[in-house]
């Protein structure tokens, strides 16, 4: 049974798309922890980040980097951070979260709710902002 980010990739669950290459996807979390939290996603499935391939962790690293850096642009913020947890889903993917302070990056925290229109806002933000 294919995965929730495959069923995004495939267009089966709407998303805000970042941006997008032949190998990989970048989104906003729709539960996302500060304005601008994106999730970068191999297309093919995979479970672990560790498990790949290492020129393809290389490249899925270099894809997520542009993101990163487009976010910069996008969000003020001091640095994104970068978070690998992967228990939520067992579908490669790592957070990039635009940070001001350590506690932007807490799970725990209560997550923001942010209408539709933001969303889209934030995620055409980003990708006006792709290199």
């Amino acid at each position: 049974m294919p995965t929730i980010f495959s069923r995004i990739v495939a267009g089966e669950i709407p998303s805000y798309k970042v941006a997008e290459n032949d190998r990989y996807y970048a989104f906003l979390d729709i539960n996302p922890v500060v304005k601008g939290h994106t999730l970068v996603i191999p297309k093919h499935e995979g479970d672990y980040l560790f498990d790949m391939e290492d020129e393809d962790l290389a490249s899925f690293t270099l894809f997520a980097k542009k993101v990163a850096k487009a976010i910069e642009k996008a969000i003020p913020c001091k640095r994104v951070g970068i978070a690998v947890m992967g228990l939520e889903v067992p579908h490669t993917h790592i957070h990039l979260i635009p940070i001001n302070k350590e506690s932007d990056m807490y799970f725990s925290k209560e997550k923001l709710s942010l209408a539709p229109e933001e969303m889209k806002r934030i995620a055409d933000a980003i990708s006006a902002k792709m290199e």
